[in-house]
Formats: C-alpha cells, sequence, structure tokens
C-alpha cells in the first residue's frame, strides 16, 4: 500500500456515490478516504489513458493529472472513448478534464498540455502516488521508468498491439523495474506502432481497465499485483496468461552498480548501438513530394514505385502502377527492386518507409526516397477519388 496522509474526510455527497465500493470489505470507508486522498499521474490521453482516467475518476482518485500534447483527430474516436466527435481539433488533456469533471466534480483534475519530456518530468511527476503509462512509444515509457524508480512510485504499465495486450507493474517496492525486463529499446523507427499496424477497438479499454484495477490495488494494499508478472492478453483466441518477471542483477537503473544515475534522453539512450548509421536516429531520407512524383510518374523514367502496406490496404486505396511489396517482404523480394536508377516508397502516412530505406539500405540498394505524407497526402493533394484512412 501506498502511504498516504489522510486529510480529506468523505461527504455526505461521497457516501452516496461510492457506495457500492463502501460495501466491500477490502475497501471500506478506509479505503475510500485512501481513495480520495491518492493521486495519480496518467502519462498518455489516448487509448489506454481514456477508461484508467474514467474508471480512476469513477472511483474517486482525489487527485489524477493527465499529460499529453496531442490534439483529438477523427481517427482516436474508434478506441480513444472518453472523446466526442464534438471534440476533434481540441486538447486532449482540455476535454478529458471537461469529461471527468463531468463524471465526478468531487475530484481534483491536473491537466499538463506538453510532451513528457526529461525536462518536465521530475516536476510533473513528484507530486503522484502512482504512474499509470497510457503512452504508445519507448521514449516516454522508458522516461517514465526512470521517473518512477528515482521518485520511488510504483509504475503500472500497459501496453496494445492488434488483437494483443500487456499489463505489469513496475517499481513496486522490490520488484523488477522495466529496464530489467527490457534493458534496451530497439532503434527508433524499427518497431511498427498502432498508427502503422492498427488495434481493435476495445483492446485499449480492456487493458486500460486492467491498470486502473492494479492502481488501485496498489493505493489500498490490497491483493496480489502484477509486480514481478508480466500479463499477456490475446483477444483473438480470448486467452490469457503470464511470465514471471525476475530483477536483472545487471540492470543499468536498479542493479547494484547502476549507469543510469539520471534522466536520460531518448537519443542518448536508443541510438545505434552497432555503429551502424542505417539504424540511428541520424538516418536521413530523401522526401518526394506527391506533385513531384505525378511528375516523376509521367516521365517514365528507370524507376520504381513501391507500396509497403499490408495486402488488405490495397482494398482501401492504391495508386496506378505502384508496386505492392509488403515491408515484411522487402528483403526476400530484393531482386524485384534492384536495378532502378531511383526506388520510391510509400505507405499510409509515411510511418513506415523510414524503415523500409533501411532494409534496402542494408542490402546495398541506396537510391532511395519516401513519398513524403504517404498515399493519404497522394489522395488529398493529387487523385480526390482515393479515400483517406
Amino acid at each position: 500500500m501506498v502511504e498516504i496522509d489522510l486529510k480529506q474526510m468523505l461527504s455526505q455527497q461521497e457516501y452516496i456515490r461510492y457506495s457500492r465500493q463502501l460495501l466491500i470489505p477490502e475497501v471500506g470507508l478506509q479505503g475510500q478516504e485512501i481513495i480520495k486522498n491518492s493521486s495519480v499521474l496518467i502519462v498518455g490521453a489516448g487509448g489506454l489513458g481514456s477508461p484508467v482516467s474514467l474508471y480512476l475518476a469513477g472511483a474517486g482518485i482525489g487527485k489524477i493529472g493527465i499529460v499529453d500534447s496531442d490534439l483529438v483527430e477523427l481517427s482516436n474516436l474508434q478506441r480513444q472513448v472518453i472523446y466526442e466527435t464534438k471534440n476533434i481539433g481540441l486538447p486532449k488533456v482540455k476535454s478529458s478534464k471537461g469529461r471527468l469533471s463531468e463524471l465526478n466534480p468531487e475530484i481534483e483534475i491536473n491537466i499538463y498540455n506538453e510532451s513528457f519530456t526529461s525536462l518536465n518530468a521530475m516536476r510533473i511527476a513528484k507530486d503522484y502516488d502512482v504512474i499509470v503509462d497510457g503512452t504508445d512509444n519507448f521514449p516516454t515509457r522508458y522516461l517514465i521508468n526512470d521517473v518512477s524508480f528515482f521518485l520511488k512510485i510504483p509504475f503500472v504499465y500497459g501496453s496494445v498491439f492488434r488483437f494483443e495486450g500487456q499489463v505489469s507493474v513496475f517499481n513496486e517496492k522490490s520488484s523488477p523495474c522495466y529496464r530489467c525486463v527490457f534493458p534496451e529499446p530497439p532503434p527508433s523507427g524499427l518497431v511498427p506502432t498502432c498508427e502503422e499496424n492498427g488495434v481493435l477497438g476495445v483492446l485499449p479499454g480492456l487493458i486500460g481497465m486492467l491498470q486502473a484495477t492494479e492502481t488501485i490495488k496498489i493505493l489500498l494494499g490490497i491483493g496480489t499485483t502484477l509486480a514481478g508478472k508480466l500479463l499477456l492478453y490475446d483477444a483473438l483466441d480470448m486467452n490469457f496468461d503470464s511470465i514471471k518477471l525476475r530483477k536483472n542483477s545487471s540492470c543499468v537503473l536498479c542493479g547494484p552498480n547502476p549507469s543510469v544515475v539520471d534522466l536520460i534522453d531518448y537519443e542518448q539512450f536508443c541510438g545505434d548501438h552497432s555503429g551502424d548509421r542505417t539504424t540511428s536516429l541520424q538516418f536521413e531520407l530523401k522526401e518526394i513530394s506527391p506533385s513531384e512524383l505525378e511528375m516523376k510518374l509521367r516521365e517514365k523514367g528507370n524507376n520504381i514505385l513501391i507500396d509497403i502496406r499490408e495486402p488488405h490496404e490495397l482494398k482501401i486505396s492504391s495508386i496506378k502502377n505502384a508496386h505492392l511489396i509488403p515491408i515484411g517482404q522487402l528483403a526476400d523480394r530484393i531482386s524485384e527492386i534492384k536495378g532502378y536508377d531511383e526506388v520510391i516508397l510509400f505507405c499510409r502516412t509515411g510511418s513506415r518507409t523510414k524503415r523500409g530505406a533501411m532494409i534496402l539500405k542494408k542490402l546495398g540498394i541506396h537510391n532511395v526516397k519516401e513519398l513524403k505524407g504517404g498515399i493519404n497526402a497522394w489522395a488529398k493533394e493529387i487523385d480526390s477519388n482515393i479515400v483517406v484512412y
């Protein structure tokens, strides 16, 4: 249980609001007062942050902090259930605060309309009892772990991908930290995100609710948390499994001889360790605009336009005369690509092309460019008959 100084008692309205929790022996009046006097920081107000914040607000967490610098987009609404269509274009944190305040006006909502970085992380997190990971990227996740360790604040981890999700608790008492399990993140751009490969809309809801459950258990000191375990969920098979985690005696953060003694920027920790600059953050890929590509296609020079999306995406949109070679097949089909003066890659928005270019460069093809903005940009600027997705 997190040590909390009980300063606020329940009001008559709160007795009614939380009556169903008060009836649970493991919670009761004292537990609800602990919840009211607790504070939770949620980093990321997206698919995971939405259910986490809604359920923690409903449970009566006295102070909730939300960190996010993004605006609400139409594509968010499929899974980020805290938002409505009317919120599109507004800051996520502002919209979240409005929704949570409507749900529970008894609690305090602090919003941080900024990215969570090494410069502000300690300042933001220092006044909270638990940090919940609602992110979708490695840089922020490693930063959350380090802040959690230095401030001795438990870190409730969650991640989602297509039909699969993971949940764990790190830095709770003597449990492993995130770096114990994942010592080094992959080079930037080499791991596909939900934006690239998608996620079933209901999946973040389930994983987020599990994170909210672990958070409440930590605060109340009840049950057995996922500290020292990694819970795995497969929605397609409706299967839960777990892996036992152990502290790494060589961990660079929580081991006996740590080399990480302060917050580290992602570029410093996650850069290329092999000396191969093709996998480093400094790898630069030349861009070609949709209008430039249109002219080039008319000229019919010795170039090849490669669609590195997945086959099912071709049913949504396509560019005439483009060759479909999914990114996972580039290495096996390299013979189809060699011999051209210029190789132009595109995907949906451009988020996958850097990774594709890295693969080709390692195989000796250096004359690679990317279609800036991907096929969505082509649809907006060149061919309005193509759908944007």
